[in-house]
């Protein structure tokens, strides 16, 4: 790499990090001014666990995650295993459209949609709305890791094992189960990721009780900013971090293996 290419990957990397990387300096900052430098302390980790409002609306978004990430690791691998096997089957380009759509999709128009949904049917706005609303932005994720792991087994080894009598259903569960394991993992951590740390869309589709933890942290931001936060932002990026990271290891493990 040429040195402008070099300085221009340090500036890149800069601009996209530099920002977390003071968040989370500033949350073991013994003073409560979020703007001076008072010492090296952890004790905004402990008055975090101390508040009752913010610990709740971490129990939801932790609840909630688990939940969605669970639907859409369901839906999103059967979406992929439609798209796999029935290549042909009319309405494919139709259906693949609209299970990749909320990826393109901006937020704002996701969560308007949703809500309107809901109104529409009468459903009331709370945990079950936020469960659905972050399962359909996660499926599409779960559909394109799994497709792709789909993509790379060998259909020989489906084939043989019908050829020994065995049906659909205990072909899927001794071969292809085992072999897309990993994908499965790997998409779940996505769609758990992707629930945990949204806002938009759980802006327009929560009500009272189903507060999360974005949404706690967003309102009182407006009111000012403590290192409180600090230390709450920092342990979500710390968790998002791991789950991308291994899932990205599964991903890559298993294509390695492949």
């Amino acid at each position: 790499m040429s040195p402008v290419g070099r300085l221009a990957l340090i500036l890149g990397l800069g601009f996209l990090y530099a920002p977390i990387l003071v968040l989370v300096a500033y949350s073991f900052n013994a003073s409560a001014l979020v703007t001076v430098w008072g010492g090296f302390s952890t004790r905004w980790y402990g008055v975090l666990l101390a508040d009752g409002p913010l610990m709740a609306a971490a129990l939801v978004s932790l609840r909630v995650a688990l939940a969605a990430a669970l639907l859409a690791t369901i839906l999103g691998t059967l979406a992929a295993l439609a798209l796999d096997h029935g290549r042909r089957f009319p309405g494919r380009g139709l259906f693949a459209g609209l299970v990749y759509a909320p990826l393109a999709m901006p937020e704002v128009i996701t969560g308007l949609s949703l809500l309107l949904l809901f109104v529409g049917i009468g459903l009331d706005r709370g945990l079950v709305t936020l469960v659905i609303a972050h399962a359909t932005l996660g499926l599409g994720f779960v559909a394109i890791v799994v497709g792709a792991r789909l993509r790379g087994l060998d259909p020989a080894l489906t084939a043989a094992a019908a050829d020994l009598g065995a049906g659909p259903l205990r072909v899927f569960a001794t071969i292809t189960l085992p072999l897309i394991a990993p994908a499965l993992v790997a998409g779940f951590l996505l769609a758990f990721t992707l629930s945990l740390d949204d806002l938009v869309i759980a802006s327009f589709v929560s009500g009272p009780g189903a507060t999360t933890l974005p949404m706690r942290i967003y309102s009182q931001v407006r009111l000012g900013v403590n290192p409180a936060i600090n230390a709450a932002s920092t342990l979500i990026v710390g968790l998002v971090t791991l789950l991308a990271l291994t899932a990205t290891w599964l991903t890559g493990r298993k294509a390695r293996t492949a």
